[in-house]
């Protein structure tokens, strides 16, 4: 349990991540907000509370790591990027245009702060096994974080990769699912059924947390007891809502996946988020 300082400025800055979410995708007419959405408060957490980083330095060998597995979840990366200090945050509203850093999905080459290029989906979790086992091969300390979402675990890769986490008693690996119960073509149980997700995790060797994906107390308890898991590599599930925070994306999570909101539309959720800002005040 953080201190209700703590808390009200990490829900503010997850705010103002979805802020810069909407205004990001509506000026550039495309990315997918809905999942970026949905994944802002393990962000906010990670970047603003959990992760040892330094954007005056990103290279830095100490570092924790994190892999944004789930790829055309930009948007709030970049979000979190620029609020951390990685970039000016007037640059976000070069998003997906003609020569920016800020490509639909992220781009390890063209942006500090970015620890690998991820968008075809299922390969994050193997990148994210290399660096854990790199990090024990030169006895560091730093973890290893990586986000996928749940549509996302339907690829064999991941489990494939969730193989070797725990062959290799990965214990400085966290893995979380963003866990918004929507893919692209509709909802993840009529598309593809993934569960039982967490008893699949178990049978693959993970320790296995469920938490409230918008719970700012309950993700920094779950990384909390993650990092005192030995022997074994960590999956928290995630319980999410696509669209998280705007009304009308939250009611039709299948329209926003990869469609910005119209200019109506961003105005509507703007001052809804304005609002949230008011009632954290």
């Amino acid at each position: 349990m953080v201190s209700k300082e703590l808390l009200k400025e990490l829900e503010i800055k997850a705010n103002t991540l979805r802020k810069h979410i909407i205004e990001m995708t509506c000026r550039a007419q495309s990315g997918h907000p809905g999942g970026s959405l949905s994944a802002a408060d393990i962000i906010t957490v990670l970047y603003f509370h959990k992760m040892r980083h330094d954007p005056k330095e990103p290279k830095w060998a100490d570092r924790d790591r994190f892999v944004m597995s789930k790829g055309h979840a930009a948007p709030v990366l970049y979000a979190a990027l620029a609020e951390a200090g990685y970039f000016p945050k007037s640059y976000l509203k070069t998003l997906r245009q003609i020569g920016s850093s800020l490509q639909g999905h992220i781009d390890m080459l063209s942006l500090p702060g970015i620890e690998i290029s991820t968008g075809s989906l299922g390969q994050g979790l193997s990148a994210a096994n290399g660096m854990a086992l790199a990090a024990r091969l030169d006895k560091k300390s730093y973890r290893i974080y990586c986000l996928t979402g749940d549509g996302e675990c339907q690829e064999g890769q991941i489990w494939e990769a969730a193989m070797t986490s725990s062959h290799k008693k990965l214990d400085n690996l966290t893995v979380i699912v963003d866990r918004n119960k929507y893919q692209i073509d509709g909802r993840v149980e009529d598309i593809k059924n993934i569960e039982p997700l967490a008893d699949k995790f178990k049978a693959f060797g993970f320790h296995v947390l469920k938490c409230d994906g918008h719970s700012i107390n309950a993700i920094i308890a779950s990384f909390e007891e993650a990092e005192k898991i030995k022997g074994s590599p960590t999956v928290i599930i995630a319980d999410t809502v696509k669209g998280k925070g705007v009304s009308f994306m939250e009611a039709k999570p299948l329209d926003f996946h990869g469609k910005a909101p119209t200019k109506e539309e961003e105005a509507q959720a703007l001052s809804e988020l304005c609002e949230c800002f008011k009632n954290n005040g």
